[in-house]
């Protein structure tokens, strides 16, 4: 089943660093399935806190997107921008279109 990786960032105080960090893990992300779904884009918030910038990947199973996720490959991206930006970030399984 499809799933997608949530990133809900809340902070970014190094523009240079966070294009590292993409520079990075986007052909990471991409070998294991990941397709760009959401990246950037115009954002209007209804409630909650104050997203500055929202990245939603589809990956084609739970398992790939979490093995992405827990690599050494990814974690090495990730220390590019961890310092200097502030997120929130999920794994979630889609829905089963033939169950609705």
């Amino acid at each position: 089943m499809k799933t997608y990786w949530i990133s809900l960032y809340l902070e970014i105080s190094n523009m240079d660093n966070l294009k590292k960090y993409g520079e990075k893990a986007i052909p990471i992300i991409k070998s294991y399935g990941g397709k760009p779904v959401v990246r950037g884009g115009k954002l209007k918030s209804f409630s909650g806190e104050n997203i500055v910038r929202t990245v939603i990947w589809e990956f084609p199973s739970y398992d790939n997107a979490l093995s992405c996720h827990e690599s050494n490959d990814y974690k090495t991206a990730w220390s590019y921008a961890e310092d200097t930006t502030k997120r929130t970030m999920f794994i979630v399984e889609g829905v089963n279109q033939e169950d609705i």
